[in-house]
């Protein structure tokens, strides 16, 4: 599926990106060329393929979940300019 300068303006328009009238069949070649690779890529067989999360198959190494600070929330909201029941309540943004 051949892409050509025109149709590369046509959707660097849609993106609202500037491209250069002189860079614009470059883009198209290569433009083509993945679009070419994503076609071979889904013509091969992958029914047999079971779907991976992570294309390592490794456990996750996590942390111990421990408390590490200790609660200071009185502290902070003391000086805080407004609060309510230990939320913090900030000036509205949107009408």
């Amino acid at each position: 599926m051949p892409i050509d300068a025109d149709e590369v303006a046509q959707i660097a328009h849609l993106a609202r990106l500037a491209v250069n009238a002189e860079d614009s069949q470059a883009h198209a070649q290569n433009l083509s060329e993945i679009l070419a690779f994503v076609e071979r890529l889904g013509a091969v067989d992958t029914s047999g393929v079971e779907p991976l999360a992570h294309p390592l198959e490794m456990t996750q190494r996590l942390r111990p979940d421990e408390v590490s600070e200790e609660d200071q929330r009185e502290r902070f909201q003391a000086i805080a300019p407004l609060t309510e029941d230990g939320h913090y309540l900030v000036p509205r943004v949107i009408e």
